[in-house]
């Protein structure tokens, strides 16, 4: 059997990022991909489990998954940010930048 030889995600991503349009996909995202990643780890930080959070929410597991999911289809609204990073001890800032 032939072995394949496939790129390690780094590789990959390098290669594809060359691409402008995939650039540029990507880096309209970054805002998302960053607050997602600052949600966990507020969380984490606070010791805070995702079941936990929901029960402070009075909400399910399965939302506080999606709302932490940098592949959810909906953006959470400014009110559920809010909620969310009062209830893991932090305090939400927004910053236009130029």
């Amino acid at each position: 059997m032939k072995e394949i030889n496939r790129p390690t995600f780094e590789e990959f991503k390098k290669e594809a990022l060359k691409k402008k349009g995939v650039r540029e996909e990507y880096e309209s995202l970054r805002p998302v991909f960053e607050l997602k990643k600052q949600m966990i780890k507020a969380r984490l930080e606070s010791n805070l489990t995702q079941e936990d959070v929901a029960s402070m929410l009075h909400t399910k597991k399965s939302n506080i998954s999606r709302l932490e999911s940098p592949n959810a289809r909906h953006m959470p609204n400014l009110f559920n940010l809010m909620e969310y990073a009062r209830e893991v001890g932090f305090n939400l800032e927004i910053n236009l930048k130029r």
